[in-house]
């Protein structure tokens, strides 16, 4: 895009609207007068499109700069039926859209508060963070602080052809030309939009690990954590929001789906996992084969919540295992859990769960593998 101009894509049906970025800077930098823009960020399954994540966003003017959480209001959007929906503030980021004392408000959504209820009423259908809260602090009361880091695969699209940023419609890239972590021109595909994002994300105080090209051009991988707890999962989806307004600036589509491109690898979000018996040595592999074990009986129930359309990536080809089997393994990166060499070296550190699609609900995924791994009856013996 030039410096002046850029390309709103609007919805299908609804024609492209452009505008001039060049007036819209010229307001940004006005004196707030000692208020705050807090944009609150929630999820709403109902806007799922397959592609995007349902990711839903409001700005409220605070009086002053929040000091802590607590400063931050409960707030509400309009749910069905008349309905609404409470958004609790649970975790304040930096705003890189709005510099300066501007925050962005990761929130978690309830229904109306009834009679004997306060703040508000009992999690939504969608509200996937109250549960996996639940999970890490039943993990911390008995003693645990299970860590999780995230590998993040997405393809950039062309809006209009729904094709990878770059490709000529309905045609492949060169499958003997190497893309992994490569270099120039003809190889690399909207290297601004992704340094763009590493640096919003590091400014906005997300735990963003680093970034890399993948195996095709337009494919794009960052590694968020790791955390403890929840931290890990709010600052996922911090990213992926962050990453979604970056399109809509840039006017290009990003894809999450596990296989955005027919007869092309497809896409995961890789969880590195660890807790206090895989991290100590002497005897960290040891609990990291339990732990696989215990992963094996719960094969099938981590598989039905690690994504939407996963059954289109887990073919048992281009690095994957089957969907139906389970399996772990030392540097083995078509198993479903990898065991890094240096952790079976060290005896000790963390695993990689590679069976979650990069669609997947990073609380869904923590909340399923503390539940399997620690809170297990047999666990606590």
């Amino acid at each position: 895009m030039g410096s002046g101009a850029s390309r709103e894509v609007a919805p299908t049906g609804i024609k492209d609207v452009c505008l001039n970025n060049a007036i819209t800077q010229k307001y940004m930098g006005l004196n707030q007068h000692g208020k705050v823009q807090a944009e609150y960020v929630w999820i709403d399954s109902d806007y799922w499109d397959g592609q995007s994540f349902d990711l839903c966003c409001k700005t409220l003017t605070l009086p002053d700069v929040p000091l802590h959480l607590d400063d931050i209001p409960i707030w509400t959007y309009s749910g069905d039926d008349a309905k609404d929906i409470v958004i609790v503030p649970r975790r304040t980021y930096r705003d890189p859209f709005r510099p300066g004392d501007n925050v962005i408000v990761l929130a978690d959504t309830y229904e109306e508060p009834s009679e004997d209820q306060t703040d508000h009423g009992k999690p939504t259908k969608f509200n996937t963070r109250a549960a996996c809260e639940r999970a890490m602090q039943e993990a911390e009361d008995i003693g645990e602080d299970p860590w999780f880091g995230f590998e993040q695969e997405y393809y950039l699209l062309d809006p209009k052809t729904k094709w990878p940023l770059g490709w000529p419609a309905g045609k492949y890239p060169d499958k003997e030309t190497a893309f992994y972590c490569s270099v120039g021109s003809t190889k690399v595909i909207a290297r601004e939009v992704i340094e763009a994002h590493y640096r919003a994300c590091l400014y906005a105080g997300v735990m963003i690990g680093g970034i890399n090209s993948e195996v095709a051009p337009a494919q794009w991988e960052f590694q968020v954590g790791p955390a403890s707890g929840t931290q890990g999962a709010d600052d996922l989806w911090m990213s992926r929001y962050i990453l979604q307004r970056l399109c809509e600036e840039y006017g290009i589509g990003v894809t999450f789906d596990p296989k955005p491109v027919p007869k092309q690898a497809g896409i995961g979000c890789h969880t590195n996992y660890s807790n206090m018996a895989t991290r100590s040595s002497p005897g960290g592999m040891d609990a990291i084969k339990r732990q696989c074990e215990r992963l094996r009986q719960e094969h099938a129930k981590h598989i039905a919540n690690y994504g939407i359309g996963n059954e289109r990536r887990l073919t048992g080809k281009d690095d994957t295992a089957a969907m139906t089997d389970f399996s772990w393994g030392i540097g083995d990166r078509a198993a479903s859990i990898r065991i890094g060499c240096k952790v079976a070296m060290r005896d000790c550190g963390y695993y990689e769960d590679r069976r979650p699609a990069a669609n997947m609900d990073p609380y869904l995924v923590s909340k399923l593998l503390v539940e399997t791994t620690l809170l297990r009856k047999e666990s606590l013996n």
